[in-house]
């Protein structure tokens, strides 16, 4: 294998311009140099040089691998990318440069360069040198070149690989960081790094992909597989079904010959009765026609009658409604007078107390600008007597004063000197302290002016604070007058409202009992209604009885309770059996259900005597409690009715209350229905049913309490008129509420008010407080001053005295000469009147500043009055407005309320002679109605009997329709005459459609008309040639049920027979659907066997590659950790070995990676010491690298985690392996490492230059 012999670099990072790292050719070169001296970039070279991405070299982009040098501010940048050091006024504003201001703006300012190379010089086997050489161009992107020659990156990386340099698997450099990582990593991580390695992860994607459409294939061919075998099963399934369809439809042919007999026979007879009634019917009309002619003209006159009653029913029903509606209007009308006369009263309330609250503030004003005219009184008399004294002072200077003679006065000055002289000290003690007693007479005079207005503040808010306190015990003696009068009222207001409620409750009382009473009225009304209703129900069953002699009635009509109580329940518990039939036998049954049907007259419920399924009763029920019996002894009936009876009633039980129904069926377990005697029920179930339910059956048979109930409600009409007048109670009570929300209202005001004069007691108590809080404070530092101030005087007095002992000794001959006793009397003339006017000035001045700040005070507190009243008056005009309003609102409703109390009068005879006219016309109703019936008595027999004639030819037409209409619908085919229509004419609704439930009908029972019966034969002529002679002559309803058993026999077995009928359509789709599927279940099967073979195919190479990969690693680690870990001490070494998890695949498992340093046990990596971790880790990657080694290996500062001692058998071991086919180039800090090396790049930083430089030292001339 070749070396690597030098490396050129050109602006790449921090090597500016063309540098050389020479490596020449040694097989163990450290790469040195201090930290940041950018020996790691040299490696960044190696790496890029050999296509290692840029995100791999620290950098995000190339761009940033391109040199950027840090200029200063006082050099300048050539156009090559040198610098050159400016002078000393490199800056001209003596600015000191700024580096982030230059990395800032570099590419702007500097013109750094745009593009770096480096070369990679290559020495192979032959000696031959070949050229790598990669940069990065202005545009920032990569381009390659061997030996000088552009090439793309596949062919560079083809032309490294050719030399066993593998840019994806690195396998020629480790970086710094990479041992710690390894050391760390997880035996999946350690699985890849051998993919890669091996070359296997170039297979794994194709791999996956391969295996993913196997397991596809192979689940196709299985989902076509079980197709095929269900399609097989279908076919099957299907070829069984297609026996029972032949035989099904031979049994068919023989229900359907049965159906057509079956048929043919009842038709026969249909049309035999028809013909024998209409003869009978045809006779019988002729006796009617002369009977009815007669009642025509009573009947038109009943219904003239009945027009006009409901005509002035109408108009009844229309006054009451108009005096309803006028009374809703009349009741709202006075309702809204209510409150506005209770606002009225209100605002009148709150203007007398506006009135009252003005007049005792106007009183308080008046005294305050009383106080006010008195203060300024006393002011202008003092200001009067201040000048009256001040001319007075001045007529006394002048009479007073002596005229001195020039030489008088100049002796006077000289003897003042000789005094001044003698008695200097003590005057410059008198000088200062007379000017100490000015100012501290002065301070005197100030505390005696503070103490006096206090002592004036506090008399002044005593005054004050005692009228307060009178005006609050007044309002609190209205307060309890008012809370009084409130204690009154609410007396009278509940007395009023207990009276109300106590007349409410039982007018409610009253009035519930009256809507009950109503209610069941209305109820009996609705049951005669019901009835009527039911008249056609018995009709109908009358009908039934009169053709089919073996029914017997409805359930309701067959039993009675035993006791009223019981009637609620017994409803109940009958429930959908109230009104079912009775008949003897079953046949009797299916031929009412014809009848109905054919008849359009609705449904019934029939209970066949002779068929009826029903459990005895349980005698265990009986006497379980006594609140409690059998549903079936609460009722009376026939004995022949027992079985319907008991199958109507079941094992219900009747319960007197809930309580003993939960008790018989939750506690007891009683499996039967508990019915109580209001109607609630619980069920055996567990599930309960309450509220109203079928009381309208039980009010069938309580018709007789109808006079009574019109009594009682005739009764509580007439306590209902006795009771007082709701509205007026509602007026008083509200007048009361109004008259109490009033006063309720004053004592709010009075409270409130109270608390005003309490807020406004505590604010004059407060400065109250201050002002004595002033006093006290001002009073002892007055008396203190004063004291001061007489021990000042007599301290002066003391001075004065010594000097005018001088002053006599000395001015003794000027004072007998100009006749003074002394001359200090001389001066006391001269200079008294000035003392005394200043003293003189000072009281009036104190005095009229006293007696000014009162009147501001006073002024103060008046204004603050007026505005008060001020408020109270805006507020007074304002309800003075509303009540104006409010008025003129009352007068123009009580004028509306006049009118409809007018119209409502009118209305209200209008009513009473409407209701005479009711009466009058319901009168004549009644008389015409008994003209009807007196007349239509003879009408009677002969229409029960044509009727019932009527009945059995429409039964029987019904019944010929309705088998003529089932044939056409279930398209069964019947012998007809030459020359008939077919059944394809015949009409399908060719019924009156009116009400479905021909019960409901309403029919006038009273009508004269009749109309004859017209059979309708629809041009349908049947052959009956083909029936038995023995079938015409024989009507026997047993021979019906004869054929009717051999059609359900027939009927019965087909069912149980229920074949496919679309089996040979199936049969033939499945078929079809079996050739696709065998196809597909082929091309799935194909499909699956080639992806299998081409996933194995690949399976087999990437397990191929890894298997060899791993063996070599796995044999190399233990040599190699063992050379690593030896030394004289401990020659053996350690042991270390790789465990694969998966042995048939194991690229899909992880690999663990056990080391047993010396004299250790083995052990996981996780438990290794830091410098264990990276001994293993380093003697895995040189294992690693042994594979399909690069010629050379570089290796970035591997050593930094380990100590001298290991340091040093790594020294020896790349020492040892060092060679050729094997060059180690190490960057690395330790001395241990590079001093065993044979040759040193040196790595260093020119500051002056801004770049990293190199340095080669051939160690080998010194080893």
């Amino acid at each position: 294998m070749g070396k690597l012999i030098r490396l050129e670099l050109h602006n790449f990072k921090s090597y500016k311009g063309r540098h050389v790292l020479l490596l020449g050719d040694s097989y163990f070169t450290s790469i040195i140099g201090p930290n940041g001296s950018g020996k790691s970039n040299s490696m960044d070279a190696i790496s890029f040089v050999l296509g290692i991405k840029s995100s791999h070299l620290r950098s995000s982009h190339l761009r940033d691998l391109v040199y950027r040098g840090r200029v200063l501010r006082t050099s300048t940048v050539n156009g090559d990318g040198s610098s050159t050091r400016n002078g000393a006024n490199g800056h001209g504003n003596g600015e000191a440069g700024n580096d982030d201001d230059d990395t800032q703006h570099g590419s702007q300012e500097r013109h750094d360069p745009k593009s770096a190379w480096v070369t990679a010089v290559y020495e192979d086997d032959a000696g031959d040198e070949q050229f790598w050489k990669r940069t990065i161009t202005n545009q920032g992107t990569s381009e390659y070149r061997i030996n000088d020659r552009v090439v793309t990156a596949h062919q560079y990386n083809e032309a490294l690989e050719a030399e066993n340099i593998l840019i994806k698997a690195r396998n020629f450099l480790v970086f710094q960081g990479d041992v710690e990582a390894i050391a760390s990593q997880s035996p999946r991580d350690l699985t890849r790094l051998i993919e890669q390695i091996s070359g296997s992860l170039e297979y794994k994607a194709e791999y996956e992909g391969l295996k993913v459409a196997q397991d596809e294939a192979l689940e196709h061919q299985n989902h076509n597989l079980n197709r095929r075998r269900g399609i097989n099963s279908e076919i099957k399934q299907y070829q069984e079904q297609k026996l029972e369809a032949e035989n099904y439809a031979k049994k068919a042919s023989e229900r359907d010959d049965a159906v057509v007999t079956h048929i043919l026979w009842k038709l026969f007879h249909f049309q035999r009765v028809i013909e024998e009634s209409g003869a009978e019917i045809q006779k019988h009309q002729e006796e009617l026609k002369e009977h009815k002619r007669g009642i025509e003209k009573y009947e038109h006159n009943l219904d003239e009658a009945k027009k006009d009653q409901a005509k002035v029913g109408r108009d009844v029903s229309k006054v009451e409604r108009n005096i309803k509606k006028k009374e809703k209007d009349i009741e709202e009308k006075e309702n809204g007078l209510v409150p506005i006369a209770e606002k009225i009263d209100i605002t009148n309330k709150k203007l007398k107390k506006y009135d009252a609250r003005i007049n005792e503030i106007a009183k308080e004003r008046d005294g305050q600008s009383d106080s006010v005219k008195h203060s300024t009184k006393d002011l202008k008399v003092v200001e009067k007597a201040q000048a009256q004294w001040e001319s007075e002072w001045k007529k006394l200077a002048n009479q007073e004063g002596r005229e001195l003679t020039e030489a008088d006065v100049q002796q006077y000055n000289r003897l003042k000197e000789d005094v001044n002289a003698r008695t200097s000290a003590d005057q410059v003690k008198v000088d200062n302290m007379s000017r100490q007693q000015k100012a501290d007479e002065e301070t005197v005079n100030s505390l005696k002016s503070k103490v006096t207005a206090a002592e004036w503040q506090i008399d002044k808010l005593e005054t004050e604070i005692d009228e307060v306190e009178e005006r609050k015990g007044n309002i609190n003696n209205q307060i309890m007058q008012i809370s009084k009068d409130i204690d009154s009222k609410k007396k009278n207001l509940n007395s009023v409202t207990s009276e109300r409620l106590k007349a409410s409750q039982k007018r409610i009382e009253n009035d519930e009992q009256l809507q009950e009473v109503l209610n069941k009225i209305a109820e009996g009304e609705d049951g005669r209604k019901q009835n009527e209703k039911e008249l056609r129900l018995k009709a109908t069953v009358a009908d039934l009885k009169r053709i089919f002699p073996g029914v017997k009635g409805r359930v309701g009509e067959l039993c009675k309770p035993k006791q009223k109580k019981y009637a609620e329940a017994v409803s109940t518990v009958l429930g959908r059996h109230f009104d079912a039939v009775v008949v003897d036998n079953e046949k009797t049954a299916k031929d009412c259900i014809q009848y109905l049907r054919d008849q359009r007259r609705g449904q019934a419920t029939f209970i066949p005597l002779d068929t009826i399924q029903w459990k005895a009763v349980n005698s265990s029920l009986k006497g379980m409690h006594r609140g409690t019996r059998m549903a079936i002894d609460t009722i009376e009936y026939d004995s022949t009715l027992e079985r319907a009876m008991s199958y109507a009633c079941g094992n219900s039980i009747v319960c007197d209350d809930l309580s003993i129904a939960k008790h018989v069926v939750y506690e007891k377990g009683v499996e039967a229905k508990a019915v109580t005697l209001d109607g609630g029920v619980v069920h055996k179930g567990g599930n309960m049913t309450g509220g109203r339910g079928r009381e309208q059956n039980a009010r069938r048979w309580e018709d007789t309490e109808m006079e009574n109930l019109r009594k009682l409600a005739d009764k509580l009409l007439a306590t209902r008129a006795a009771f007082p007048d709701v509205r007026r109670s509602a007026y008083d009570e509200e007048t009361l509420q109004g008259d109490l929300t009033g006063l309720e209202q004053k004592l709010a005001y009075a409270k409130d008010e109270v608390k005003a004069y309490e807020r406004n007691q505590s604010s004059k108590q407060k400065e109250l407080s201050h002002a004595q809080g002033e006093l006290n404070g001002a009073k002892p530092t007055y008396e203190e001053k004063l004291q001061e101030l007489e021990e000042l005087k007599a301290s002066v007095k003391e001075y004065r005295d010594a000097v005018g002992e001088v002053e006599d000794e000395i001015f003794s001959d000027f004072c007998q000469r100009l006749r003074y006793e002394n001359i200090r009397v001389y001066e006391a003339q001269q200079g008294s009147l000035q003392q005394e006017g200043a003293q003189k000035k000072l009281e009036f001045t104190t005095q009229k500043s006293r007696l000014e700040n009162r009147i501001s005070y006073e002024q103060q507190q008046l204004q603050e009055t007026k505005k008060r009243i001020k408020t109270l008056e805006d507020s007074s005009r304002q309800d003075q407005s509303l009540i104006a309003e409010l008025q003129a609102e009352q007068g123009s409703t009580r004028n509306d309320l006049d009118s409809l109390n007018t119209e409502l009068e009118q209305l209200k005879e209008q009513l009473a002679q409407q209701k005479a006219t009711l009466a009058k016309k319901a009168e004549k109703v009644t008389e015409q109605r008994r003209e009807v019936q007196k007349r239509s008595k003879n009408v009677d027999g002969v229409v029960k009997v044509v009727a019932g004639l009527e009945a059995e030819t429409q039964v029987n037409a019904a019944g010929r329709y309705a088998l003529l209409r089932r044939c056409k619908l279930e398209d069964i085919s019947i012998p007809l005459h030459e020359g008939s229509r077919g059944l394809d004419k015949l009409p399908i609704n060719d019924i009156l459609q009116g009400d479905p439930d021909a019960m409901d009908v309403d029919e006038d029972p009273d009508s004269s008309s009749f109309q004859p019966t017209v059979v309708q034969d629809y041009g349908i002529e049947i052959d009956f040639d083909d029936l038995d002679e023995d079938l015409k002559e024989n009507s026997d309803d047993r021979l019906d049920d004869e054929l009717q058993k051999k059609i359900s026999n027939l009927s019965s077995e087909l069912d149980k027979m229920a074949p496919n009928m679309r089996v040979l359509e199936r049969l033939e789709g499945v078929e079809s659907r079996l050739k696709t599927t065998e196809k597909e279940f082929e091309d799935a099967r194909r499909r699956a066997k080639k992806a299998k073979e081409d996933f194995e195919d690949i399976r087999d190479q990437r397990n191929e590659l890894f298997k060899k990969a791993f063996s070599h690693i796995s044999e190399q680690i233990g040599p190699i950790y063992r050379d690593l870990t030896r030394s004289s001490a401990l020659p053996m070494g350690g042991q270390a070995y790789l465990d694969v998890e998966e042995e048939d695949e194991p690229y899909l498992s992880g690999i663990k990676y056990h080391a047993m340093p010396p004299l250790k046990r083995f052990r996981d990596m996780e438990h290794l010491s830091g410098g264990e971790k990276t001994m293993a880790a380093l003697a895995l990657l040189f294992a690693v690298h042994s594979y399909q080694p690069s010629p050379f290996f570089v290796l970035d500062e591997v050593d930094a985690a380990l100590d001298n001692a290991n340091v040093a058998k790594i020294a020896n071991y790349i020492r040892e392996h060092a060679g050729p086919g094997m060059q180690f180039i190490v960057i690395s800090l330790k001395t241990g490492l590079f001093q065993a090396s044979e040759a040193l790049v040196g790595i260093y930083r020119d500051q002056g230059a801004n770049s990293s430089k190199a340095l080669t030292l051939d160690l080998r001339k010194y080893q």
